[in-house]
């Protein structure tokens, strides 16, 4: 086929990803559980940041919670008591940690007659250092069945962490993370890139190195560089070149301004700093202000307790400057080593 796409895939049938900054019907989160292996001996300095999201999101769209029992759902109602959760769904959708941009449903939507598919990668914790992860693969199946939505199983490792993507034919992602052999050992860097044109709906991917130390996923693009419009990039810099992330993102802000989008226009490229160095335990964590999550109303902006957090915010503000940039201090979250992005999964209107 003249577009690139094989017959029969979700793009050959007029699906497509959306950005994220497209309207949605709901946010997506699973909770986390007190036994899950997310935030050692930190559990209870991080729900109090769940519940922020939650609140933070009430006037922007619906919320669907995975919870794993009876048991979990009414906890997290007792969590939720203080605010407004009318805005909240709960699914007995059983996770083992609570990372759902990661091992959530990716949905694709069809203009013509508009319906949502979901595609259901497989999943195996990044690279298999997490394991257990058999409930958590299976979500994104159990999702579509509970909206009565159809699946497609491209059958490759990949997490919604490694992407982004302007919802019209671009996505960006790294060579460290996709091309990784703890993931898909078997397939060549061009039959990675057809299977993201078959089942996204992208004609132009945009490849990045390295991502940032500390993190885990083998460098996700969620921590590095995000699109905020069609043609525009925000990418973190690290501004002390000392620092082990200061050459990895120069190389990154590098290779960004050769990039073109789909159509061939520049990309314009805006920049955010990188948080001050965050360390638990003698662990660096990926603390970055590039783990922001993009609601219908409001942006969810991690920050650090840091001067930098303001230039963040700003940055923030002028690339979106009809939403509501909502600050929660991250700094006992990012000990899971992940932020907003990666905790939630948007699902389009």
């Amino acid at each position: 086929m003249g577009n690139g796409f094989t017959q029969n895939t979700p793009a050959a049938n007029g699906y497509r990803m959306p950005a994220e900054w497209e309207p949605h019907a709901a946010t997506w989160l699973s909770w986390p559980r007190r036994e899950g292996i997310s935030f050692p001996g930190a559990y209870d300095e991080v729900i109090p940041i769940f519940v922020q999201i939650v609140h933070a999101l009430r006037e922007s769209e619906r919320v669907r919670i995975n919870v794993t029992d009876v048991d979990q759902e009414q906890q997290v109602r007792h969590l939720l008591q203080e605010i407004d959760s009318s805005h909240v769904e709960y699914l007995r959708i059983p996770t083992n940690e609570p990372w759902c941009r990661d091992h959530g449903p990716i949905f694709i939507k069809r203009e013509a007659d508009p319906t949502l598919a979901v595609v259901d990668w497989d999943y195996n914790a990044w690279g298999g250092k997490y394991p257990p992860f058999d409930l958590d693969d299976i979500v994104p199946s159990r999702v579509a069945e509970y909206l009565g939505l159809p699946v497609y199983y491209p059958g490759l490792v990949m997490e919604g962490g490694s992407i982004d993507l302007n919802g019209a034919g671009s996505l960006l992602t790294t060579t460290s993370c996709l091309l990784n052999p703890n993931r898909n050992p078997t397939k060549s860097k061009g039959e990675i890139e057809q299977a993201l044109r078959d089942y996204l709906g992208v004609t132009n991917i945009l490849w990045l190195g390295e991502g940032i130390e500390g993190d885990d996923t083998d460098g996700h693009i969620d921590d590095i560089t995000r699109f905020v419009r069609r043609t525009t990039v925000l990418t973190a810099v690290e501004e002390d070149p000392k620092d082990p992330n200061y050459e990895p993102l120069q190389e990154n802000l590098a290779l960004l301004r050769t990039m073109r989008a789909e159509d061939g226009t520049a990309l314009e490229v805006r920049t955010v700093p990188m948080p001050p160095w965050i360390e638990r335990e003698g662990q660096r964590l990926p603390a970055s202000y590039a783990n922001f999550y993009i609601g219908n109303k409001v942006i969810l902006l991690p920050v650090f307790c840091s001067p930098k957090d303001k230039r963040a915010y700003e940055a923030l503000q002028n690339c979106f400057p009809d939403r509501r940039i909502v600050p929660i201090d991250c700094r006992n979250l990012v000990w899971g080593l992940g932020a907003f992005h990666c905790l939630t999964q948007q699902q389009p209107a």
